[in-house]
Protein backbone atom coordinates (compact mmCIF):
# COMPACT_ATOMS: atom_id res chain seq x y z
CA UNK A 1 0.00 0.00 0.00
CA UNK A 2 2.78 2.51 0.76
CA UNK A 3 4.44 1.39 -2.33
CA UNK A 4 1.78 2.71 -4.46
CA UNK A 5 1.00 6.06 -2.47
CA UNK A 6 4.47 6.89 -3.07
CA UNK A 7 4.31 6.64 -6.72
CA UNK A 8 0.78 8.20 -7.28
CA UNK A 9 2.63 10.85 -4.71
CA UNK A 10 5.49 10.91 -7.45
CA UNK A 11 3.14 10.53 -10.74
CA UNK A 12 1.47 14.07 -9.00
CA UNK A 13 4.98 15.85 -8.47
CA UNK A 14 5.60 15.19 -12.16
CA UNK A 15 2.48 16.21 -13.43
CA UNK A 16 3.04 19.51 -11.46
CA UNK A 17 6.38 19.86 -12.61
CA UNK A 18 5.14 19.78 -16.09
CA UNK A 19 2.37 22.20 -15.38
CA UNK A 20 5.08 24.73 -13.47
CA UNK A 21 7.22 24.41 -16.64
CA UNK A 22 4.91 25.05 -19.26
CA UNK A 23 3.56 28.24 -17.48
CA UNK A 24 6.97 29.53 -16.94
CA UNK A 25 7.81 28.95 -20.61
CA UNK A 26 4.34 31.02 -21.78
CA UNK A 27 4.54 33.25 -19.64
CA UNK A 28 8.53 34.35 -19.02
CA UNK A 29 9.74 32.42 -22.42
CA UNK A 30 7.01 33.16 -24.84
CA UNK A 31 6.18 36.77 -23.50
CA UNK A 32 8.49 38.45 -26.33
CA UNK A 33 6.67 36.21 -28.88
CA UNK A 34 3.16 37.50 -27.28
CA UNK A 35 4.27 40.92 -26.95
CA UNK A 36 4.68 41.30 -30.66
CA UNK A 37 2.25 39.94 -31.28
CA UNK A 38 -0.34 41.71 -29.42
CA UNK A 39 1.26 44.93 -30.00
CA UNK A 40 1.03 44.32 -34.43
CA UNK A 41 -2.99 43.22 -33.59
CA UNK A 42 -3.31 46.74 -31.74
CA UNK A 43 -1.91 48.59 -34.97
CA UNK A 44 -4.23 49.03 -37.50
CA UNK A 45 -3.89 50.74 -40.51
CA UNK A 46 -6.17 53.08 -42.63
CA UNK A 47 -6.33 54.04 -46.61
CA UNK A 48 -7.78 56.93 -46.90
CA UNK A 49 -9.24 57.57 -50.53
CA UNK A 50 -8.20 60.65 -52.19
CA UNK A 51 -10.98 62.88 -53.63
CA UNK A 52 -10.65 63.20 -57.44
CA UNK A 53 -9.01 66.30 -58.99
CA UNK A 54 -11.30 68.86 -60.69
CA UNK A 55 -11.27 69.93 -64.07
CA UNK A 56 -11.03 73.78 -64.82
CA UNK A 57 -11.25 75.60 -67.87
CA UNK A 58 -8.31 78.65 -68.55
CA UNK A 59 -10.21 80.73 -66.22
CA UNK A 60 -10.84 78.28 -63.13
CA UNK A 61 -14.80 77.53 -63.87
CA UNK A 62 -15.28 74.10 -62.97
CA UNK A 63 -16.07 71.64 -65.76
CA UNK A 64 -15.70 68.73 -63.95
CA UNK A 65 -16.22 68.78 -59.76
CA UNK A 66 -17.49 65.91 -57.14
CA UNK A 67 -20.61 66.37 -55.46
CA UNK A 68 -20.79 65.60 -51.75
CA UNK A 69 -23.20 62.69 -50.46
CA UNK A 70 -23.10 59.95 -48.38
CA UNK A 71 -22.74 56.14 -49.13
CA UNK A 72 -24.57 53.57 -46.88
CA UNK A 73 -22.60 50.31 -45.41
CA UNK A 74 -24.04 47.15 -43.90
CA UNK A 75 -22.01 45.44 -41.37
CA UNK A 76 -20.89 42.14 -43.48
CA UNK A 77 -21.71 38.47 -41.81
CA UNK A 78 -25.09 39.12 -41.71
CA UNK A 79 -27.76 36.00 -42.08
CA UNK A 80 -30.78 36.08 -44.61
CA UNK A 81 -33.73 37.17 -41.88
CA UNK A 82 -30.94 39.99 -40.46
CA UNK A 83 -30.26 40.87 -43.65
CA UNK A 84 -33.34 41.57 -44.74
CA UNK A 85 -34.44 43.18 -41.96
CA UNK A 86 -31.57 45.79 -42.42
CA UNK A 87 -32.13 46.29 -46.04
CA UNK A 88 -35.97 47.20 -44.97
CA UNK A 89 -34.83 50.04 -42.50
CA UNK A 90 -33.07 51.43 -45.30
CA UNK A 91 -36.13 51.41 -48.38
CA UNK A 92 -38.22 52.50 -45.33
CA UNK A 93 -36.12 55.62 -45.30
CA UNK A 94 -35.21 55.94 -48.91
CA UNK A 95 -38.33 55.24 -51.12
CA UNK A 96 -36.32 54.53 -54.28
CA UNK A 97 -33.81 51.78 -53.84
CA UNK A 98 -35.18 48.70 -54.59
CA UNK A 99 -34.85 46.11 -51.68
CA UNK A 100 -33.67 42.81 -53.98
CA UNK A 101 -30.75 45.02 -55.76
CA UNK A 102 -29.22 46.06 -52.14
CA UNK A 103 -29.55 42.59 -51.31
CA UNK A 104 -27.34 41.22 -54.31
CA UNK A 105 -24.68 43.72 -54.14
CA UNK A 106 -24.41 42.99 -50.27
CA UNK A 107 -24.05 39.01 -51.40
CA UNK A 108 -22.00 39.77 -54.00
CA UNK A 109 -19.22 41.40 -51.91
CA UNK A 110 -19.67 39.57 -48.54
CA UNK A 111 -17.44 36.87 -47.69
CA UNK A 112 -15.67 34.83 -44.91
CA UNK A 113 -12.65 36.50 -45.41
CA UNK A 114 -14.18 40.12 -45.39
CA UNK A 115 -14.47 41.80 -42.30
CA UNK A 116 -15.02 45.33 -43.62
CA UNK A 117 -18.44 46.58 -44.09
CA UNK A 118 -20.19 46.18 -47.07
CA UNK A 119 -21.22 49.22 -49.20
CA UNK A 120 -25.04 48.65 -50.72
CA UNK A 121 -25.31 52.49 -51.87
CA UNK A 122 -22.47 54.36 -53.58
CA UNK A 123 -23.70 57.99 -53.37
CA UNK A 124 -26.74 59.83 -51.54
CA UNK A 125 -26.82 63.60 -52.09
CA UNK A 126 -25.81 66.27 -49.22
CA UNK A 127 -29.28 67.13 -49.09
CA UNK A 128 -31.46 63.73 -49.90
CA UNK A 129 -29.28 62.46 -46.63
CA UNK A 130 -29.22 65.19 -44.33
CA UNK A 131 -33.38 64.97 -42.84
CA UNK A 132 -32.35 61.69 -42.56
CA UNK A 133 -29.77 61.05 -41.27
CA UNK A 134 -29.96 61.02 -37.69
CA UNK A 135 -32.48 58.63 -38.31
CA UNK A 136 -30.63 56.04 -40.39
CA UNK A 137 -27.30 56.83 -37.98
CA UNK A 138 -29.31 54.97 -34.94
CA UNK A 139 -28.58 51.39 -36.23
CA UNK A 140 -26.00 49.41 -34.93
CA UNK A 141 -25.55 47.46 -37.99
CA UNK A 142 -25.93 50.02 -40.43
CA UNK A 143 -22.84 52.54 -41.14
CA UNK A 144 -22.96 56.21 -43.12
CA UNK A 145 -19.67 57.37 -44.48
CA UNK A 146 -18.60 60.56 -46.14
CA UNK A 147 -18.64 59.77 -50.12
CA UNK A 148 -18.46 61.82 -53.51
CA UNK A 149 -19.96 61.79 -56.94
CA UNK A 150 -18.31 63.21 -60.40
CA UNK A 151 -20.53 65.95 -61.49
CA UNK A 152 -20.54 68.18 -64.77
CA UNK A 153 -22.04 70.97 -64.76
CA UNK A 154 -22.17 71.82 -68.29
CA UNK A 155 -23.25 69.06 -69.04
CA UNK A 156 -23.44 68.18 -72.68
CA UNK A 157 -21.33 71.39 -73.57
CA UNK A 158 -17.58 70.13 -74.48
CA UNK A 159 -18.34 66.12 -73.36
CA UNK A 160 -16.24 64.94 -76.12
CA UNK A 161 -13.38 66.99 -74.66
CA UNK A 162 -14.21 66.46 -70.88
CA UNK A 163 -15.07 63.22 -70.99
CA UNK A 164 -16.70 61.36 -68.04
CA UNK A 165 -15.78 58.59 -65.48
CA UNK A 166 -17.38 55.18 -64.72
CA UNK A 167 -17.41 52.73 -61.66
CA UNK A 168 -14.07 50.66 -62.27
CA UNK A 169 -14.01 46.60 -62.56
CA UNK A 170 -11.48 44.55 -62.12
CA UNK A 171 -9.38 45.04 -65.13
CA UNK A 172 -9.85 48.74 -64.05
CA UNK A 173 -8.18 48.05 -60.78
CA UNK A 174 -5.71 45.93 -62.45
CA UNK A 175 -4.16 48.50 -64.31
CA UNK A 176 -4.97 51.51 -61.63
CA UNK A 177 -4.63 49.67 -58.72
CA UNK A 178 -5.68 53.22 -56.76
CA UNK A 179 -8.75 52.60 -58.50
CA UNK A 180 -9.87 49.75 -55.66
CA UNK A 181 -10.02 52.55 -53.25
CA UNK A 182 -11.76 55.77 -55.39
CA UNK A 183 -14.03 53.42 -56.95
CA UNK A 184 -13.74 55.43 -60.13
CA UNK A 185 -11.57 55.78 -63.43
CA UNK A 186 -11.86 58.04 -66.59
CA UNK A 187 -13.65 56.50 -69.55
CA UNK A 188 -12.95 59.33 -72.21
CA UNK A 189 -11.96 62.85 -72.36
CA UNK A 190 -9.39 64.10 -70.43
CA UNK A 191 -10.60 62.22 -67.55
CA UNK A 192 -9.31 59.22 -69.23
CA UNK A 193 -6.22 60.70 -70.50
CA UNK A 194 -5.08 61.93 -66.99
CA UNK A 195 -6.88 59.91 -65.01
CA UNK A 196 -3.96 59.05 -63.09
CA UNK A 197 -2.95 62.51 -62.30
CA UNK A 198 -6.89 63.01 -61.11
CA UNK A 199 -7.04 59.84 -59.14
CA UNK A 200 -3.98 61.50 -57.12
CA UNK A 201 -2.59 59.49 -53.92
CA UNK A 202 -4.02 57.39 -50.94
CA UNK A 203 -3.57 58.87 -48.11
CA UNK A 204 -2.62 56.04 -44.73
CA UNK A 205 -3.36 56.50 -40.79
CA UNK A 206 -2.29 54.30 -38.38
CA UNK A 207 -3.73 53.66 -35.18
CA UNK A 208 -3.26 51.85 -31.83
CA UNK A 209 -6.85 50.16 -31.14
CA UNK A 210 -8.09 48.21 -28.07
CA UNK A 211 -9.47 44.89 -28.72
CA UNK A 212 -12.50 46.38 -29.06
CA UNK A 213 -11.47 48.38 -31.90
CA UNK A 214 -11.30 51.84 -29.73
CA UNK A 215 -8.57 54.40 -31.03
CA UNK A 216 -6.09 55.06 -28.20
CA UNK A 217 -3.42 56.41 -30.20
CA UNK A 218 -2.85 57.91 -33.75
CA UNK A 219 0.79 56.74 -35.01
CA UNK A 220 1.00 58.16 -38.08
CA UNK A 221 -1.17 60.00 -40.40
CA UNK A 222 -0.19 60.78 -43.90
CA UNK A 223 -2.84 63.29 -46.07
CA UNK A 224 -4.53 62.00 -49.56
CA UNK A 225 -3.14 64.23 -53.06
CA UNK A 226 -5.57 65.41 -55.03
CA UNK A 227 -4.50 67.18 -58.01
CA UNK A 228 -6.93 69.84 -59.92
CA UNK A 229 -6.44 70.39 -63.81
CA UNK A 230 -6.73 73.08 -65.97
CA UNK A 231 -7.29 73.26 -69.61
CA UNK A 232 -6.99 75.93 -71.94
CA UNK A 233 -10.33 76.03 -73.47
CA UNK A 234 -12.68 78.67 -72.40
CA UNK A 235 -16.36 77.48 -71.31
CA UNK A 236 -18.10 80.91 -72.43
CA UNK A 237 -16.20 80.49 -76.08
CA UNK A 238 -17.23 76.92 -76.19
CA UNK A 239 -20.58 77.81 -75.53
CA UNK A 240 -20.65 80.50 -78.63
CA UNK A 241 -19.18 77.09 -80.71
CA UNK A 242 -21.96 75.19 -79.56
CA UNK A 243 -24.48 77.62 -80.67
CA UNK A 244 -22.57 78.50 -84.05
CA UNK A 245 -23.26 74.28 -84.49
CA UNK A 246 -26.89 74.02 -83.30
CA UNK A 247 -28.87 71.37 -85.58
CA UNK A 248 -25.68 70.46 -87.84
CA UNK A 249 -23.15 67.79 -86.93
CA UNK A 250 -19.34 67.86 -87.51
CA UNK A 251 -16.49 69.81 -85.57
CA UNK A 252 -14.92 72.55 -84.93
CA UNK A 253 -10.76 73.06 -83.63
CA UNK A 254 -9.43 76.63 -82.39
CA UNK A 255 -5.63 76.42 -82.15
CA UNK A 256 -2.85 78.55 -81.12
CA UNK A 257 -0.30 78.51 -83.31
CA UNK A 258 2.59 79.64 -81.09
CA UNK A 259 2.44 76.00 -79.07
CA UNK A 260 -0.65 74.27 -80.26
CA UNK A 261 -2.84 74.96 -77.26
CA UNK A 262 -6.70 74.45 -77.73
CA UNK A 263 -8.71 77.62 -76.79
CA UNK A 264 -11.88 75.80 -77.99
CA UNK A 265 -13.01 72.67 -79.71
CA UNK A 266 -16.20 70.86 -80.01
CA UNK A 267 -17.66 67.36 -81.66
CA UNK A 268 -21.20 67.47 -82.51
CA UNK A 269 -23.95 66.93 -81.49
CA UNK A 270 -22.89 66.68 -77.83
CA UNK A 271 -24.24 64.41 -74.97
CA UNK A 272 -24.61 64.86 -71.24
CA UNK A 273 -22.07 63.59 -69.14
CA UNK A 274 -23.56 63.34 -66.30
CA UNK A 275 -25.63 59.83 -66.53
CA UNK A 276 -22.88 57.83 -66.95
CA UNK A 277 -21.47 58.24 -63.69
CA UNK A 278 -23.35 55.72 -62.53
CA UNK A 279 -24.31 54.16 -65.25
CA UNK A 280 -26.57 55.00 -68.64
CA UNK A 281 -29.88 53.40 -69.09
CA UNK A 282 -30.21 50.63 -71.93
CA UNK A 283 -33.16 52.77 -73.29
CA UNK A 284 -30.86 56.13 -73.36
CA UNK A 285 -27.71 54.18 -74.07
CA UNK A 286 -29.75 52.82 -77.21
CA UNK A 287 -31.47 56.39 -78.56
CA UNK A 288 -27.23 57.54 -78.17
CA UNK A 289 -25.49 54.87 -80.60
CA UNK A 290 -28.62 54.54 -82.77
CA UNK A 291 -28.62 58.45 -83.56
CA UNK A 292 -27.56 58.25 -87.57
CA UNK A 293 -25.42 61.89 -86.36
CA UNK A 294 -23.07 59.60 -83.95
CA UNK A 295 -23.18 61.63 -80.50
CA UNK A 296 -21.05 59.32 -78.90
CA UNK A 297 -18.16 59.56 -81.83
CA UNK A 298 -15.72 62.37 -80.95
CA UNK A 299 -15.35 63.28 -84.23
CA UNK A 300 -11.78 65.85 -84.04
CA UNK A 301 -9.64 62.32 -83.31
CA UNK A 302 -11.94 59.52 -84.53
CA UNK A 303 -14.01 61.12 -87.57
CA UNK A 304 -12.32 59.97 -90.56
CA UNK A 305 -13.11 61.93 -93.33
CA UNK A 306 -11.64 62.60 -97.22
CA UNK A 307 -10.31 66.18 -96.69
CA UNK A 308 -11.36 67.35 -100.33
CA UNK A 309 -9.30 70.69 -101.36
CA UNK A 310 -8.01 71.34 -97.25
CA UNK A 311 -4.86 69.07 -98.24
CA UNK A 312 -4.04 71.25 -101.61
CA UNK A 313 -1.16 73.20 -99.61
CA UNK A 314 0.29 69.99 -98.61
CA UNK A 315 0.49 68.30 -101.63
CA UNK A 316 1.30 71.62 -103.03
CA UNK A 317 4.85 71.88 -100.78
CA UNK A 318 5.24 68.26 -101.80
CA UNK A 319 5.34 69.16 -105.46
CA UNK A 320 8.16 72.26 -104.80
CA UNK A 321 9.87 69.20 -102.83
CA UNK A 322 10.08 67.55 -106.22
CA UNK A 323 12.22 69.40 -107.85
CA UNK A 324 10.21 68.69 -111.10
CA UNK A 325 7.19 71.60 -110.21
CA UNK A 326 8.34 75.30 -109.78
CA UNK A 327 5.88 77.94 -107.82
CA UNK A 328 5.03 79.54 -111.09
CA UNK A 329 4.88 76.32 -113.42
CA UNK A 330 1.39 76.59 -115.08
CA UNK A 331 -0.86 73.74 -116.23
CA UNK A 332 -3.73 74.48 -118.40
CA UNK A 333 -7.29 73.14 -116.94
CA UNK A 334 -9.79 73.36 -119.57
CA UNK A 335 -12.15 71.42 -116.85
CA UNK A 336 -10.55 67.87 -116.80
CA UNK A 337 -8.28 65.57 -117.58
CA UNK A 338 -8.81 62.11 -119.62
CA UNK A 339 -6.87 59.28 -118.66
CA UNK A 340 -8.03 56.01 -120.66
CA UNK A 341 -11.43 56.41 -121.04
CA UNK A 342 -12.47 57.99 -118.07
CA UNK A 343 -12.64 62.07 -117.49
CA UNK A 344 -11.56 63.35 -113.97
CA UNK A 345 -13.37 66.71 -113.90
CA UNK A 346 -12.24 69.94 -112.27
CA UNK A 347 -15.29 71.73 -109.92
CA UNK A 348 -15.20 74.46 -112.59
CA UNK A 349 -16.91 72.57 -115.68
CA UNK A 350 -15.72 75.72 -118.03
CA UNK A 351 -12.12 75.40 -116.49
CA UNK A 352 -9.55 78.09 -114.93
CA UNK A 353 -7.70 78.29 -118.24
CA UNK A 354 -3.69 78.48 -117.10
CA UNK A 355 -2.95 77.76 -113.70
CA UNK A 356 -0.21 78.14 -111.42
CA UNK A 357 0.33 77.01 -107.57
CA UNK A 358 -1.26 80.49 -106.20
CA UNK A 359 -4.42 80.25 -108.37
CA UNK A 360 -4.63 76.44 -107.98
CA UNK A 361 -5.05 76.93 -104.30
CA UNK A 362 -6.62 80.64 -104.36
CA UNK A 363 -9.33 78.98 -107.00
CA UNK A 364 -9.33 75.04 -105.57
CA UNK A 365 -8.09 74.49 -109.26
CA UNK A 366 -8.38 70.18 -109.37
CA UNK A 367 -7.02 70.00 -112.91
CA UNK A 368 -3.73 71.34 -111.64
CA UNK A 369 -3.32 68.71 -108.90
CA UNK A 370 -4.46 66.18 -111.11
CA UNK A 371 -1.51 67.02 -113.84
CA UNK A 372 1.33 67.70 -111.25
CA UNK A 373 0.35 64.48 -109.17
CA UNK A 374 1.20 62.51 -112.45
CA UNK A 375 4.64 64.14 -112.58
CA UNK A 376 5.50 63.66 -109.08
CA UNK A 377 3.64 60.37 -108.60
CA UNK A 378 2.09 59.36 -105.26
CA UNK A 379 4.32 57.59 -103.34
CA UNK A 380 6.65 60.82 -103.27
CA UNK A 381 3.74 63.05 -102.22
CA UNK A 382 2.35 60.29 -99.46
CA UNK A 383 5.89 60.67 -98.18
CA UNK A 384 5.43 64.17 -97.69
CA UNK A 385 2.23 64.29 -96.78
CA UNK A 386 3.01 61.85 -94.24
CA UNK A 387 5.77 63.84 -92.74
CA UNK A 388 3.91 66.61 -92.17
CA UNK A 389 1.65 64.71 -89.85
CA UNK A 390 -1.28 63.08 -92.08
CA UNK A 391 -1.67 58.99 -91.51
CA UNK A 392 -0.24 59.39 -87.67
CA UNK A 393 -1.42 60.37 -84.46
CA UNK A 394 -1.20 64.44 -83.54
CA UNK A 395 -0.09 63.38 -79.89
CA UNK A 396 -3.43 65.47 -78.82
CA UNK A 397 -3.84 64.77 -75.05
CA UNK A 398 -6.96 62.85 -75.98
CA UNK A 399 -7.61 58.40 -75.61
CA UNK A 400 -7.66 56.53 -78.64
CA UNK A 401 -6.61 58.68 -81.40
CA UNK A 402 -7.18 57.31 -85.12
CA UNK A 403 -4.63 58.03 -87.37
CA UNK A 404 -6.65 58.00 -90.59
CA UNK A 405 -4.67 56.82 -94.23
CA UNK A 406 -2.48 58.45 -96.51
CA UNK A 407 -3.16 55.96 -99.38
CA UNK A 408 -0.07 55.04 -101.95
CA UNK A 409 0.76 51.72 -104.01
CA UNK A 410 2.47 49.91 -100.78
CA UNK A 411 -0.56 50.65 -98.94
CA UNK A 412 -3.08 48.95 -101.36
CA UNK A 413 -0.85 45.97 -102.20
CA UNK A 414 -0.93 45.34 -98.52
CA UNK A 415 -4.38 45.81 -97.78
CA UNK A 416 -6.25 44.83 -101.49
CA UNK A 417 -3.59 42.94 -102.74
CA UNK A 418 -4.06 44.75 -105.56
CA UNK A 419 -1.69 47.14 -107.81
CA UNK A 420 -2.09 51.16 -107.92
CA UNK A 421 -4.01 52.83 -110.88
CA UNK A 422 -3.44 56.16 -112.01
CA UNK A 423 -6.83 57.32 -111.23
CA UNK A 424 -6.00 56.69 -107.94
CA UNK A 425 -2.87 59.40 -107.93
CA UNK A 426 -5.50 62.14 -109.11
CA UNK A 427 -8.33 61.70 -107.14
CA UNK A 428 -6.00 61.57 -103.98
CA UNK A 429 -4.06 64.03 -105.04
CA UNK A 430 -7.22 66.55 -104.32
CA UNK A 431 -8.41 64.88 -101.05
CA UNK A 432 -10.55 62.78 -102.51
CA UNK A 433 -10.73 58.42 -102.61
CA UNK A 434 -8.99 56.18 -99.83
CA UNK A 435 -7.48 59.43 -98.10
CA UNK A 436 -8.40 59.67 -94.96
CA UNK A 437 -7.91 62.60 -91.98
CA UNK A 438 -9.14 63.91 -88.62
CA UNK A 439 -10.46 67.46 -87.99
CA UNK A 440 -7.25 68.08 -85.30
CA UNK A 441 -4.45 66.38 -87.80
CA UNK A 442 -5.78 69.35 -90.64
CA UNK A 443 -5.87 71.54 -87.62
CA UNK A 444 -2.34 70.78 -86.61
CA UNK A 445 -1.10 71.09 -90.52
CA UNK A 446 -2.83 74.74 -90.53
CA UNK A 447 -1.47 75.76 -87.42
CA UNK A 448 1.84 74.99 -88.70
CA UNK A 449 2.08 76.36 -92.02
CA UNK A 450 0.90 79.56 -89.69
CA UNK A 451 3.58 79.35 -87.63
CA UNK A 452 6.37 77.55 -89.49
CA UNK A 453 6.79 74.69 -86.47
CA UNK A 454 5.51 71.30 -85.72
CA UNK A 455 3.07 71.64 -82.75
CA UNK A 456 1.39 69.33 -80.22
CA UNK A 457 -2.20 69.81 -79.72
CA UNK A 458 -2.92 69.73 -76.27
CA UNK A 459 -5.83 71.10 -73.69
CA UNK A 460 -4.05 70.63 -70.69
CA UNK A 461 -2.84 74.42 -69.17
CA UNK A 462 -1.83 73.61 -65.82
CA UNK A 463 -1.62 70.78 -62.65
CA UNK A 464 -2.46 72.17 -59.56
CA UNK A 465 -1.58 75.91 -60.95
CA UNK A 466 1.57 75.17 -62.62
CA UNK A 467 1.38 75.89 -65.88
CA UNK A 468 2.43 72.77 -68.17
CA UNK A 469 4.67 73.68 -71.20
CA UNK A 470 4.63 71.81 -74.42
CA UNK A 471 7.63 71.73 -76.65
CA UNK A 472 7.51 72.90 -80.70
CA UNK A 473 10.05 71.04 -82.97
CA UNK A 474 11.14 71.58 -86.86
CA UNK A 475 8.56 69.76 -89.04
CA UNK A 476 9.74 71.70 -92.58
CA UNK A 477 12.97 71.83 -94.10
CA UNK A 478 14.62 74.83 -95.09
CA UNK A 479 13.61 75.12 -98.51
CA UNK A 480 10.17 74.63 -97.62
CA UNK A 481 9.96 77.24 -95.36
CA UNK A 482 11.01 79.39 -97.76
CA UNK A 483 7.81 78.38 -99.66
CA UNK A 484 5.91 78.68 -97.21
CA UNK A 485 5.44 82.45 -97.62
CA UNK A 486 3.85 81.38 -101.01
CA UNK A 487 1.70 78.97 -99.64
CA UNK A 488 0.29 81.62 -97.07
CA UNK A 489 -0.06 84.21 -99.35
CA UNK A 490 -2.41 81.44 -101.77
CA UNK A 491 -4.25 80.77 -98.67
CA UNK A 492 -4.92 84.54 -97.88
CA UNK A 493 -5.96 85.02 -101.80
CA UNK A 494 -8.93 82.31 -100.97
CA UNK A 495 -10.75 84.64 -98.56
CA UNK A 496 -9.33 88.21 -100.22
CA UNK A 497 -9.03 87.77 -103.56
CA UNK A 498 -12.12 88.43 -106.23
CA UNK A 499 -11.60 85.23 -107.51
CA UNK A 500 -11.00 83.42 -104.26
CA UNK A 501 -13.14 80.24 -103.04
CA UNK A 502 -14.54 82.42 -100.35
CA UNK A 503 -14.15 86.07 -100.83
CA UNK A 504 -17.93 86.58 -100.76
CA UNK A 505 -17.99 85.55 -97.54
CA UNK A 506 -14.91 86.63 -96.01
CA UNK A 507 -13.54 89.74 -97.62
CA UNK A 508 -15.19 91.89 -95.53
CA UNK A 509 -14.35 90.49 -91.95
CA UNK A 510 -12.85 92.72 -89.34
CA UNK A 511 -9.55 90.86 -88.91
CA UNK A 512 -7.95 89.43 -92.23
CA UNK A 513 -8.12 85.81 -92.80
CA UNK A 514 -6.43 83.34 -94.63
CA UNK A 515 -8.32 80.25 -95.60
CA UNK A 516 -8.85 76.89 -97.57
CA UNK A 517 -12.14 75.93 -98.38
CA UNK A 518 -12.86 72.19 -99.27
CA UNK A 519 -15.94 69.78 -99.93
CA UNK A 520 -15.62 65.91 -99.25
CA UNK A 521 -17.81 63.86 -101.49
CA UNK A 522 -20.14 60.83 -98.94
CA UNK A 523 -18.74 57.53 -101.14
CA UNK A 524 -21.11 55.39 -99.48
CA UNK A 525 -23.37 54.74 -96.35
CA UNK A 526 -22.62 52.04 -94.06
CA UNK A 527 -25.43 49.24 -94.44
CA UNK A 528 -26.00 48.75 -90.45
CA UNK A 529 -27.05 52.78 -90.82
CA UNK A 530 -28.87 52.65 -94.23
CA UNK A 531 -31.54 50.28 -92.59
CA UNK A 532 -32.40 52.81 -89.95
CA UNK A 533 -32.42 55.61 -92.27
CA UNK A 534 -36.00 57.52 -93.44
CA UNK A 535 -36.09 57.73 -97.52
CA UNK A 536 -36.65 61.41 -96.64
CA UNK A 537 -33.29 61.32 -94.70
CA UNK A 538 -31.59 59.61 -97.81
CA UNK A 539 -30.86 63.25 -99.96
CA UNK A 540 -29.14 64.86 -96.72
CA UNK A 541 -26.98 61.91 -96.01
CA UNK A 542 -25.10 61.46 -99.22
CA UNK A 543 -24.99 65.05 -99.43
CA UNK A 544 -20.73 65.93 -99.12
CA UNK A 545 -19.08 66.96 -96.33
CA UNK A 546 -18.17 70.97 -95.87
CA UNK A 547 -14.76 71.72 -95.15
CA UNK A 548 -12.66 75.22 -93.98
CA UNK A 549 -9.44 75.76 -92.49
CA UNK A 550 -7.48 79.10 -92.15
CA UNK A 551 -5.77 80.84 -89.33
CA UNK A 552 -5.63 85.24 -88.84
CA UNK A 553 -4.62 87.85 -88.69
CA UNK A 554 -2.57 86.98 -92.01
CA UNK A 555 0.49 89.33 -91.33
CA UNK A 556 0.55 87.75 -87.23
CA UNK A 557 -1.18 84.64 -87.17
CA UNK A 558 -2.40 84.32 -83.64
CA UNK A 559 -4.66 81.01 -83.84
CA UNK A 560 -5.50 78.71 -86.52
CA UNK A 561 -9.48 77.75 -87.19
CA UNK A 562 -10.49 74.45 -88.61
CA UNK A 563 -14.39 73.60 -89.55
CA UNK A 564 -15.78 70.56 -90.29
CA UNK A 565 -19.61 70.37 -90.82
CA UNK A 566 -21.32 67.05 -91.71
CA UNK A 567 -22.95 66.52 -95.17
CA UNK A 568 -23.19 70.56 -95.12
CA UNK A 569 -22.73 70.89 -99.21
CA UNK A 570 -19.79 73.39 -100.13
CA UNK A 571 -17.23 74.30 -98.37
CA UNK A 572 -17.19 77.67 -98.96
CA UNK A 573 -20.82 78.41 -98.22
CA UNK A 574 -21.51 76.54 -95.38
CA UNK A 575 -17.76 76.75 -93.75
CA UNK A 576 -17.11 80.59 -94.48
CA UNK A 577 -19.87 81.81 -92.38
CA UNK A 578 -18.76 79.70 -89.82
CA UNK A 579 -15.02 80.83 -89.97
CA UNK A 580 -15.71 84.37 -89.77
CA UNK A 581 -17.97 84.30 -86.88
CA UNK A 582 -15.61 82.28 -84.90
CA UNK A 583 -12.81 84.91 -86.05
CA UNK A 584 -14.70 87.96 -85.37
CA UNK A 585 -15.59 86.22 -81.50
CA UNK A 586 -12.31 85.73 -80.73
CA UNK A 587 -11.62 89.40 -81.46
CA UNK A 588 -14.47 90.28 -79.34
CA UNK A 589 -13.17 88.33 -76.56
CA UNK A 590 -9.65 89.42 -77.12
CA UNK A 591 -7.54 86.63 -77.89
CA UNK A 592 -6.95 88.97 -81.29
CA UNK A 593 -5.79 91.93 -80.66
CA UNK A 594 -6.36 94.03 -83.89
CA UNK A 595 -3.87 97.07 -82.93
CA UNK A 596 -1.09 94.68 -81.94
CA UNK A 597 -1.19 93.12 -85.68
CA UNK A 598 1.62 94.06 -87.93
Amino acid sequence: MGRRVKILAIFIFLVWIILIARVYFLSIKSSDYYAKMALSNAVKTEIISPTRGQILDKNNHPLAINRLGYSILLKPHLKDKFLDEEISKITEIFKDFNASILKKEYKKQNSAYNQDYIKVVDFIDYDDMIPRFSKINLFNNILIEPASKRHYPFNELSSHIIGYVGIANSKDIEKFPIAKYTNYVGRSGVEAFYNEILAGEVGKKITKVTALNKVVEELEYKKPNSNDIALHIDIKLQKFLQDLFKNKAGAVVIMDVKDGAIIGAGSYPEYNLNPFVTGISTSRWNEIINDLNHPFTNKLINGLYPPGSVIKMGVGMSFLNSGKITKDKSYKCSGYIVLGKRKFRCWKTWGHGSVDLNKAIRESCDVYFYEGSLEVGIDFIATNLERYGFGKKTNIDLPNEFIGTVPNKAWKMEKFRRPWYTGETVITSIGQGNFLVTPMQIAKHTAEIASGKGLTPHFLKSINGKDVKFDTYEIFTPFEKLNLPSIKKAMYEVANHPKGTSYNYLKDSIVKIAAKTGTAQVVGIPQSELVRMKESDMEYFHRSHSWITGFAPYDDPKYAVTVLVEHGGGGSSTGSPILKSIFEKLVEMGYIDLNSTK
